[in-house]
């Protein structure tokens, strides 16, 4: 039976078989005895992206992974990059440090900060995404248009991303074949991607998509 712990783009968790092509974590979020999830849904303020692979590390997903045989960070999966940024997620300084930088320095020339700091993303991501209590704003249709590739709104309980001037329907699975903005007329949507990433993209940070998105 797969573990929850896998993060669709409202940030929430789920137990379902696909896994993904990233993994992070938000910290200790799991009981190490039953693999289950506690009743908060993260520790810290930094939710990262990492890499599965990783300097042959090997771990057991929601074990006894620090010395001693005490629970380590609760390992998080999700299908893409593109869905861990909607999430409220960015990229791991640890694993990931040409990524990370690349994104703190973006997420400085987006707000004139000299010299920014990965904790400055965390403080303004905690309160923006969905998971830890933000509250998308909503979207229009004709304002699609302007929004950077990889951001992601959603429709009712549907998440979907956007690329090259459409829209792809979200799943654990894959993405949708591309549909038009103008199928969005009249629907009420929301942004996902937290407003902090979405200035990030549009300074050329571009997410890793899975591969259905190009199928």
């Amino acid at each position: 039976m797969p573990l929850q712990n896998r993060v669709d783009p409202f940030g929430a968790i789920h137990a379902v078989p696909e896994r993904g092509l990233f993994t992070g974590n938000r910290g200790i979020i799991h009981d190490p005895e039953t693999k289950t999830l506690l009743r908060k849904r993260w520790a810290l303020p930094a939710w990262i992206i990492c890499v599965c692979q990783f300097r042959r590390v090997r771990r057991e997903p929601m074990g006894r992974n620090r010395p001693g045989g005490k629970a380590g960070w609760t390992e998080l999966f999700f299908l893409d990059e593109v869905t861990a940024l909607a999430a409220g997620h960015r990229p791991c300084f640890f694993c990931q440090r040409k990524r990370a930088t690349e994104f703190v320095e973006r997420f400085g020339e987006a707000f004139g900060i000299a010299e920014p700091r990965a904790p400055m993303v965390d403080k303004r991501l905690h309160k923006e995404r969905l998971a830890s209590g933000g509250r998308p704003p909503a979207v229009a249709a004709p304002e699609l248009g302007g929004l950077p590739d990889g951001t992601m709104i959603a429709q009712g309980d549907a998440a979907y991303a956007l690329r090259a001037g459409t829209v792809r329907k979200w799943s654990f699975a894959g993405y949708s074949n591309p549909i038009a903005f103008d199928r969005f007329a009249s629907s009420s949507l929301r942004l996902l991607t937290p407003a902090t990433t979405i200035a990030v993209l549009r300074q050329g940070f571009a997410g890793v998509w899975h591969p259905t998105v190009d199928a």
